[in-house]
């Protein structure tokens, strides 16, 4: 009796995995029924957040694919299991595009078009040209593809869900980055978010450049000579791959 209580919770967990996967592929299948095998799911993540870049991937994964344990990133609470989900992906993927727009640009262009800009660098950055664009809660300017909005998507759709893996996962490895470039405010553990700890932070160390300088709690205080003129060469640039030859700036 006491093996079967340690099994079922397990079991239980097994098939939500199942359950969440096949939700979100099922919710495919029209598209795969008028022959679209080039679909595309594009998320971005890092909105809110008081430092680092936001961060956005498009994902086209095979008409099979289906990955268990595959869902909306901001349901796996698990660091370890995003990136194990995400290294699978990316092995299965038939295209991966990851698009940034760093703290400087959202500074000069707002939070809500530098997401824009970072989704449209990640659908350029595709190696092969999607068919259509599922993203999540809006449309991407400037695209020259067909492509559909929803509202949630990242928990609607099987592509969405790869893309906010992805997305996620480069940003947090990014902020372990960061973390190490810029000792003190814990980027590697709340990854720029405005928790008690960097909150701290900021009122002990000032703000670094990583920082969003327009953002409400950064604004607040007194920033001298904290960001130069000049930034400095960020790591980001060796990491994020090419515009394809399909794309334009």
């Amino acid at each position: 009796m006491a093996v079967e209580a340690r099994q079922k919770p397990a079991s239980r967990k097994r098939k939500r995995k199942i359950a969440a996967v096949w939700r979100l592929t099922r919710r495919e299948k029209p598209y795969r029924e008028r022959g679209i095998l080039l679909l595309a799911g594009v998320d971005e993540v890092g909105v809110s957040p008081l430092a680092g870049p936001v961060v956005a991937a498009s994902v086209i994964m095979p008409p099979d694919s289906a990955i268990r344990g595959v869902d909306d990133s901001k349901k796996i609470l698990d660091e370890e299991a995003r990136d194990e989900l995400a290294a699978r992906i990316l092995a299965e993927a038939v295209a991966v595009g990851v698009g940034v727009s760093r703290p400087r640009e959202i500074d000069r262009v707002n939070i809500y078009r530098a997401s824009l800009l970072a989704m449209s660098r990640a659908v350029r950055r595709l190696p092969v040209r999607p068919e259509l664009l599922l993203v999540d809660a809006r449309t991407v300017p400037g695209i020259d593809v067909p492509q559909e909005g929803h509202i949630g998507g990242d928990a609607l759709f099987y592509q969405i869900a790869c893309a906010s893996l992805v997305a996620k996962t480069f940003r947090d490895a990014l902020m372990r980055r960061l973390d190490r470039r810029h000792p003190g405010y814990g980027f590697a553990r709340h990854k720029g978010y405005p928790t008690a700890e960097h909150r701290a932070a900021l009122v002990r160390l000032g703000a670094c450049w990583q920082h969003r300088r327009n953002f409400r709690r950064v604004a607040e205080l007194r920033q001298g000579d904290l960001f130069p003129q000049a930034e400095p060469e960020d790591a980001v640039e060796a990491i994020v791959p090419p515009v394809p030859w399909w794309g334009t700036q």
